[in-house]
């Protein structure tokens, strides 16, 4: 079932591009193209302004929170080439670390497992992704991928520190550490994985389903399953649900092919439910059926708390 619980008045002056609750559910970030976060203390189905984070010089397109372990701690991405990461002391939010090295607009920011510490890749329209980290001494060191995505990179997303297999097949010897690695969508239609091998940043997939510009890519939750799962939508209006069982080869399923472009997709905290939104203003959640099909079981704007039928697949307007 899904409904409204409750409508955030945020104050912004202009259009809200991304929102995003804590670990815990009690705050509220927000950014617009007002070039402004706001921070918001969720509190008995209201909400207070406690922050207005003014650093951006252009459009703010996407936050991520850290993990709770490193205290507050909010990334921003924005037009202006940056990116701000954010921490409050003391109830008061002050820049932490700011990354300009970009040549064009970032446009996702996405922080790491904690498990692999303080560390947050970014996605820009120069084609480059950046990983930044945070040292033991407390400096900040950066690496780049440049050409990532020809054109631009739209979208990144980390693969779960949780090794697949893990629940069913655990090793009597201490199981070796998780390979890092990331997922994003670029404007040449691709999804690419990444694996960092001594250090380096290396190309290890290189995914081709999409017809036009990948908006955004979703690497899901892991609870020790054999099979690795990411969701990636498009410009083309489909999205499509990529499966590994050995993490190195990759099969493709259509999920579903929708009216308009689909902005973004997000997974379930265990990665069962996957949320749709996109050009026709509507979110749509889908759970795969013991069948392997892939079933729309509410929509909000049409369920209401029912269950519908999958759309039918639509043919692009010509």
């Amino acid at each position: 079932m899904v409904s409204v619980l409750n409508t955030v008045d945020t104050g912004h002056e202009d259009m809200i591009h991304d929102a995003q609750m804590d670990y815990y559910g009690v705050r509220l970030a927000t950014c617009s193209s007002d070039k402004t976060v706001k921070i918001f203390d969720i509190k008995n189905g209201g909400q207070i302004l406690a922050a207005e984070l003014r650093g951006h010089e252009g459009p703010v397109w996407q936050l991520a929170w850290a993990h709770p372990m490193y205290g507050n701690i909010l990334a921003s991405c924005s037009y202006d080439r940056k990116v701000i990461i954010w921490k409050e002391t003391n109830g008061q939010w002050d820049r932490l670390y700011e990354y300009a090295n970009h040549d064009s607009s970032v446009n996702s920011v996405c922080w790491a497992p904690h498990e692999f510490g303080l560390m947050l890749a970014c996605g820009s329209s120069d084609g480059a992704v950046s990983i930044i980290s945070s040292t033991a001494d407390g400096q900040w060191d950066t690496k780049k991928i440049n050409n990532a995505h020809t054109i631009g990179c739209n979208a990144v997303s980390w693969c779960p520190a949780v090794a697949a297999g893990s629940l069913v097949d655990q090793p009597s010897s201490q199981r070796a550490q998780q390979t890092r690695r990331f997922v994003t969508g670029g404007c040449d239609n691709l999804v690419k994985i990444w694996r960092e091998d001594d250090g380096q940043w290396k190309e290890e997939q290189k995914l081709e389903a999409h017809s036009d510009w990948v908006r955004d890519v979703a690497w899901a939750p892991s609870i020790g399953l054999p099979t690795q799962t990411i969701a990636s939508c498009s410009q083309d209006g489909r999205v499509i649900i990529w499966k590994s069982e050995d993490g190195t080869s990759w099969t493709s399923k259509v999920l579903n092919k929708f009216p308009d472009v689909v902005w973004h997709v997000s997974w379930s905290i265990t990665g069962n439910i996957l949320a749709v939104s996109g050009g026709d203003n509507k979110v749509s959640l889908w759970k795969e059926s013991l069948e392997g099909q892939w079933v729309c079981v509410s929509d909000v704007n049409k369920g209401q708390g029912q269950t519908i039928a999958p759309a039918e697949p639509q043919k692009p307007e010509q």
